[in-house]
């Protein structure tokens, strides 16, 4: 086992075209270091409907060069399997460690295999990577980007022609071709031969950003920002200034984009300390709203005045943005399908229900909410929107906050607040509560572990509610295909249990819905909100043993 473990280090070795990566790995072969050698050779990174994403170092376990050349030439694969030989495949990245490196050898790689291969100019947000698949008509998109993982991760995620991310059955037939790949000395690599764009494609992404803001409405909304160390300063900045909104006021310490990520812990605006040089800011600035963006600016974050909160400033929830954004967009006549995925709050039925427009639920992720016939409007709780989807696919955390920031004008021409807002649309459509429990684990067996132990005894009964149905979403339902979840629906509850897709982590998704009848029954209503999911949350907790 020992001789084998080494064995199969060198080999990887003698192909590593890294200088780093091969530095680190001689090294741990000269030390022995069998504990950390399986952990890079246990397997390998498994290419789902996520693409990629682990942790920079390494062998097969972690994100390298040779693990890109490898996914790159069986992207190539798969695509000239499919007939498009010949085609444009245009491929952007962020500003973390190697994403570059990653971008350059796609980039070679698809130009060996004889497709032809545009890089967007620098790091850039990833919704301009989503946008130019189909401005630029081709026929697949890579985005070198981890998102909002630690600073340690990086990773690969693969758009086909129609700006989507993949699903089955690409996503399988693609890890079949990577799987298929030989010696990376057999994938032709030239040195030159791909294209790097200009600025005119984030031009004409800018100028498709006004098209999400109503003719004439206000641009008042003062702002607060932060690109959280990521790319999105720029391009946002640029957004907002050809919509004529006030410039917003930087977050100095997270303006520029910095792989280490020097100020948090977790470049994600929801996770706890994330936003707080952001909330000191404001309270210099004084602004209308704080907006964030996650590191490919893919997400966006919402925080508003709010006396009752410590230092004066709260995060809206994910699901709270989402029906303001909903409620906004009906108030502007948007006709079409609403979607959400299964993890997010009913609210948005309700509001599109009544507007009559059509409603769909989907699976985790934009990979399958930007896929809805039909769709006008998509979001999900992880502080993802998509408010143009004929102009992007996916997730946009540029064109939703200029979406914020113009609802926010409007209402303040009002003399009116987000938060006001918010309390219309709980007494019109009943008080919609949401929480997470999310457990990060470094054993991934635990997570397996917890979802057995609710499968194999259900909980019957959560915070005295009831659990009327217990659905295994493994098996599928006449609306979704199987995923890894559980879903339990209880007397004016709800609660979906599912692993993570990108980290390690279980997440549990908690929603309550309290009828409200008037404004002011609404302290009332929240008391009782808060005090359910507190108790949804201890008793899941004890029933998957977390």
């Amino acid at each position: 086992m020992q001789q084998d473990l080494i064995t199969q280090a060198r080999t990887w070795l003698a192909e590593d075209p890294d200088p780093e990566t091969r530095d680190e790995l001689a090294k741990l072969i000269d030390a022995e270091d069998l504990d950390a050698l399986a952990a890079r050779f246990a397997g390998t990174l498994q290419f789902g409907t996520a693409g990629l994403r682990g942790e920079l170092g390494a062998g097969p376990m972690r994100m390298n060069r040779s693990v890109v050349i490898r996914a790159a030439a069986g992207l190539a694969a798969h695509l000239k399997a499919q007939g498009r030989t010949g085609g444009l495949v245009v491929i952007g990245y962020d500003a973390r460690y190697k994403s570059a490196d990653f971008a350059r050898d796609t980039a070679a790689v698809m130009t060996g295999a004889g497709l032809r291969a545009a890089v967007l100019p620098r790091p850039l947000p990833t919704p301009v990577l989503a946008y130019a698949i189909r401005h630029l008509g081709a026929v697949a998109g890579v985005e070198v980007t981890a998102s909002h993982n630690p600073p340690r991760d990086n990773g690969y995620k693969v758009y086909l022609g129609d700006g989507s991310q993949i699903v089955p059955p690409a996503d399988g037939e693609i890890a079949d071709a990577i799987a298929a790949v030989g010696p990376l000395a057999d994938v032709d690599r030239p040195e030159t031969g791909w294209e790097i764009l200009g600025d005119e494609v984030l031009e004409a992404y800018l100028a498709r950003t006004d098209a999400v803001l109503a003719t004439g409405s206000p641009r008042t909304a003062r702002t607060v920002y932060t690109a959280m160390h990521g790319v999105g300063t720029s391009v946002l900045t640029a957004a907002f200034a050809r919509a004529g909104f006030p410039a917003p006021v930087l977050v100095t310490e997270q303006v520029e984009p910095d792989p280490a990520f020097p100020t948090v812990a977790f470049p994600n605006p929801e996770e706890p300390g994330a936003m707080d040089l952001a909330f000191a800011t404001a309270r210099r600035a004084n602004p209308d709203l704080v907006i964030a963006n996650d590191p490919d600016a893919d997400r966006c974050a919402v925080a508003v005045p709010d006396a009752t909160a410590d230092g004066g400033w709260r995060m809206l929830r994910g699901d709270e943005v989402g029906a303001l954004l909903a409620a906004h967009l009906v108030a502007r006549g948007a006709t079409g399908v609403f979607a959400e995925s299964i993890v997010s709050s009913s609210l948005l039925g309700r509001i599109a229900e009544k507007a009559g427009n059509g409603y769909e639920e989907t699976l985790t992720g934009f990979k399958w909410i930007a896929r809805v016939d039909g769709l006008r409007y998509g979001y999900e709780e992880a502080l993802g929107y998509c408010v143009d989807p004929d102009g992007v696919r996916d997730k946009d955390g540029i064109t939703a906050a200029l979406l914020v920031a113009e609802l926010a004008s409007g209402l303040k021409e009002q003399g009116r607040t987000l938060l006001d807002l918010l309390d219309d649309i709980a007494v019109e459509h009943g008080l919609h509560a949401t929480d997470q429990l999310s457990v990060r684990v470094e054993d991934l067996s635990v997570i397996a572990d917890s979802m057995r132990r609710l499968r194999d005894t259900p909980p019957t009964s959560l915070a005295g509610l009831a659990v009327t149905s217990a659905e295994d979403l493994s098996e599928g339902t006449e609306q979704l295909p199987p995923t890894d979840g559980l879903r339990y629906h209880l007397d004016g509850a709800r609660v979906i249990v599912r692993p993570s897709g990108t980290e390690p982590k279980l997440k549990c998704y908690l929603e309550v819905v309290v009828p409200v009848a008037s404004a002011g029954e609404l302290p009332a209503a929240r008391a009782k909100g808060a005090e359910l999911l507190a108790g949804i949350k201890r008793d899941l907790s004890a029933a998957a043993g977390i």
